[in-house]
């Protein structure tokens, strides 16, 4: 898919849709099979009945849980304490919201919002950026393989995008796609080169993409990638990226309305010297 170029990463073993579609076609066929359903101890009546349900519990089994994924992003910036990147780091109570506060030496208070899945309103929309932040990243830790990663920050920003141009309130200044997933054979990463270690995890360097500033008054926002951030590289460095190239490794985002006030975006990924992928709607 086109929105794949989104991210340089891929998945592996990803099913066609043409597959995805004949599976979906037994789990709904499977109703019309007394005889099989009996074997497993259910009428068709029983079976009609919790389908609904059943899908909802393998959905949750095989969704990264909210302790996982909180393990997963407190090692990350603790490890950023660590190696003296910064100097302090909040981390939010269970049941409060996923707003971690990371005291970092050159910027100040960096506020990262951990969220999962992109393609939702929880995963995009529902967010607000703290007053005590000097920059805000919501970073997306999620597990799912049904696409490729580009296409799932491609959904992500085009949320955000509806976000930036529609709403009043103060916008992120950047996003990141990380988890453990990254770099394993399920995610193939082309930064693996760059792994460090977090923890017993062994990870490359995350997708970062820097977003654009907010201006009423414009028609495009950031759509060469000029606006520029100081907490993407400091946390490159922690995997071993120099100040200087850390550009190298920096995406970014952009927005334009163009002629007949049609939307467009674009969505860039650097992966180092010469390499960068890019998706434009």
């Amino acid at each position: 898919m086109e929105t794949d170029e989104a991210a340089p990463c891929r998945h592996a073993g990803i099913p066609p849709a043409t597959v995805v579609d004949s599976v979906v076609r037994l789990v709904e066929n499977l109703g019309a099979h007394p005889g099989l359903l009996a074997k497993h101890g259910l009428t068709q009546q029983e079976f009609s009945n919790a389908l609904p349900a059943a899908i909802e519990q393998i959905r949750g089994r095989r969704s990264a849980a909210t302790g996982a994924r909180q393990e997963f992003m407190t090692i990350m910036l603790q490890g950023l304490v660590d190696r003296g990147i910064a100097s302090a780091l909040e981390v939010p109570k269970s049941g409060a919201d996923a707003v971690y506060r990371l005291t970092v030496d050159g910027i100040g208070d960096v506020a990262v919002i951990r969220k999962g899945a992109p393609d939702g309103t929880q995963g995009s929309v529902n967010w607000s950026v703290p007053d005590w932040a000097q920059e805000t990243y919501l970073w997306w830790v999620f597990d799912g393989m049904k696409r490729n990663p580009g296409s799932e920050v491609a959904k992500g920003v085009s949320r955000l995008r509806k976000v930036f141009l529609t709403e009043d309130r103060k916008m992120l200044d950047g996003v990141i796609f990380h988890n453990d997933l990254c770099g394993t054979p399920g995610r193939l990463c082309p930064k693996n080169e760059y792994a460090a270690d977090f923890g017993d995890w062994r990870l490359p360097p995350p997708c970062v993409y820097v977003m654009p500033d907010h201006d009423p008054g414009a028609s495009s926002w950031n759509w060469d990638g000029a606006t520029r951030r100081k907490f993407p590289g400091l946390l490159l460095g922690a995997f071993g990226i120099p100040a200087e190239t850390a550009p190298l490794f920096t995406g970014h985002v952009g927005f334009r309305i163009g002629e007949r006030k049609v939307k467009r975006t674009v969505i860039t990924s650097r992966f180092g010297p010469a390499n960068a992928t890019t998706y434009r709607s």
